[in-house]
């Protein structure tokens, strides 16, 4: 008999992360790693056991594997409870046969049997892909304070980040009357975060009536939200003040990770206040060798240094030889970087290997920053 909850969450976590380019040929996003000993998705299964919330569905679809196993049983983020803790939610088939999601609304409709399962009175709708912290406690004050329906997590945006992103408008109490998904022209920079909680009865009404809708594309930004508003429903926003990024794109994924080398830098991933869990690991402390040196710099466990790095993150297990030089990259798990080699400015996929004398990347802002997938090799 499963006890019933009053508050779980659905998190999204099967988007294939196409801006990311080489990075996600062979992962989903939220499964790259990010900041040395993370991947992306640890910061919403963080939040959510930051929060209390002990009970996590995580819907996969693109290259789910690694993200499977990584999760695993949900111990490293306390979610290992057997009433309640994190489930890992896929596609799968039925009597009248199986599909993909077609949709972030339709993934969460082919799960409203596990949501019924614990019959919860609120449901938080997450992204897997941001780097944020924020407790989800406030937000779900938020929306029971205003007896809503739905209420939006949403902040002020640059202008020119708001026409790919939802932009909607509320009045002096919170309640939202405009909602316009990537909007060409953005009448304002209020752009919603991804993060919605539904009262329940609510969610689950609007996702079958959408499931029946033949011309809809199933999708929360584009379909449910402008349905509910509509309709009259009681949407709020909660207003969020923390640090939010999407590193959705190469360019995104590089400043967000280069900040958090800075003495002060915009998000404090050390906070131990409200930790940031990832899985844990064996491997043994890093190495610095009597010729390496490191200068601001992330170095994670495993990672053996004879050469320089400077202004740079090293992933777990990474090698870079005597007289190799790392500097403002990013070196994803397992990387090599051989004797003689530079990496400037640079992303270096998981596995990969840069060989001797070879220079990967430009110190020239001008120039893209250079990018290499999984188990490549640069020669």
């Amino acid at each position: 008999m499963v006890n019933k909850k009053p508050f779980i969450a659905m998190l999204l976590a099967g988007g294939q992360g196409s801006r990311l380019g080489a990075l996600t040929k062979h992962v989903a996003k939220p499964a790259v790693s990010f900041g040395g000993k993370y991947r992306i998705i640890d910061f919403a299964l963080s939040n959510c056991a930051n929060s209390h919330i002990d009970t996590v569905g995580v819907l996969t679809q693109y290259r789910p594997y690694l993200l499977n196993t990584y999760i695993g049983t949900g111990s490293s983020w306390d979610l290992d409870s057997h009433d309640g803790g994190v489930s890992i939610l896929p596609p799968y088939a039925t009597e009248t046969g199986g599909q993909w999601y077609a949709g972030t609304a339709d993934a969460i409709y082919q799960n409203l049997d596990y949501i019924n399962l614990y019959d919860p009175d609120y449901v938080i709708i997450l992204s897997g892909d941001h780097i944020y912290r924020m407790d989800y406690r406030q937000m779900l004050r938020t929306h029971v304070e205003n007896n809503a329906d739905l209420t939006i997590a949403v902040m002020t945006v640059p202008w020119e980040e708001a026409p790919r992103l939802g932009i909607l408008a509320a009045d002096e109490t919170g309640r939202i009357y405009d909602f316009e998904e990537k909007p060409a022209k953005p009448k304002s920079n209020l752009a919603s975060m991804g993060i919605y909680i539904f009262s329940k009865k609510v969610l689950e009404d609007s996702l079958i009536a959408d499931a029946r809708d033949a011309d809809s594309e199933h999708d929360f930004g584009k379909n449910i939200i402008p349905t509910l508003l509509a309709q009259g429903k009681r949407l709020f926003v909660h207003r969020f003040e923390g640090f939010w990024k999407d590193v959705g794109t190469i360019p995104s994924f590089h400043e967000t990770s280069m900040d958090l080398l800075e003495a002060e830098p915009q998000f404090d991933i050390m906070s131990e206040d409200f930790p940031v869990l990832t899985q844990d690991d064996s491997m043994p402390p890093h190495y610095v060798g009597p010729k390496g040196s490191v200068d601001r710099a992330f170095v994670a466990n495993g990672s053996i240094v004879l050469g320089r790095v400077e202004h740079s993150i090293v992933s777990k297990g990474c090698t870079i030889e005597e007289g190799a030089e790392v500097v403002d990259s990013i070196l994803l798990p397992d990387v090599t970087v051989e004797k003689g080699a530079k990496v400037v400015r640079a992303i270096v996929g998981e596995g990969a290997t840069v060989k001797a004398g070879v220079t990967f990347g430009s110190a020239d802002t001008n120039v893209a920053i250079a990018v290499v997938g999984d188990d490549a090799v640069v020669e």
